[in-house]
């Protein structure tokens, strides 16, 4: 079921300086960074070996993002499991009486396969799971 954490997910208020902390002082490279109309945010992913380090910038006040920076202010927003078949995990999931936010898998902007299941269900924190073979 699940194969590994497959990234971290930091809610910052500003890619660009977060990323000079990563980058330049904490000497991980800088993959790629991107911007989702779909969640209004800028995404950068910056990898480790086994893992990735995923900086989440809101572009909009009304994003996911935004709102969980006015909550809890800057830091870790979720962790990603990757997981073989994100369908099945989900119905296992759900047949465990875990509660989900996604019902099914959707595909992100750069092509992934995500899910997230509800903090409510899971101590507070924000779960995605990630398909981790490409279909």
């Amino acid at each position: 079921m699940i194969k590994k954490v497959e990234h971290i997910g930091v809610a910052v208020a500003d890619v660009e300086k977060s990323a000079h902390i990563f980058r330049d002082l904490l000497g991980i490279p800088m993959e790629r960074m991107y911007e989702s109309e779909a969640i209004k945010t800028k995404i950068a992913f910056l990898p480790l070996e086994g893992c990735t380090i995923e900086l989440i910038q809101p572009l909009d006040p009304s994003s996911p993002a935004a709102k969980f920076i006015q909550k809890r202010g800057e830091g870790i927003h979720h962790i990603c499991l990757g997981v073989d078949d994100i369908e099945a995990s989900l119905r296992e999931f759900e047949a465990k009486g875990v509660e989900l936010l996604n019902k099914t898998a959707r595909k992100s902007q750069d092509g992934r396969l995500i899910a997230f299941l509800n903090p409510k269900s899971t101590n507070g924190v924000l779960i995605e799971l990630e398909q981790l073979h490409k279909e």
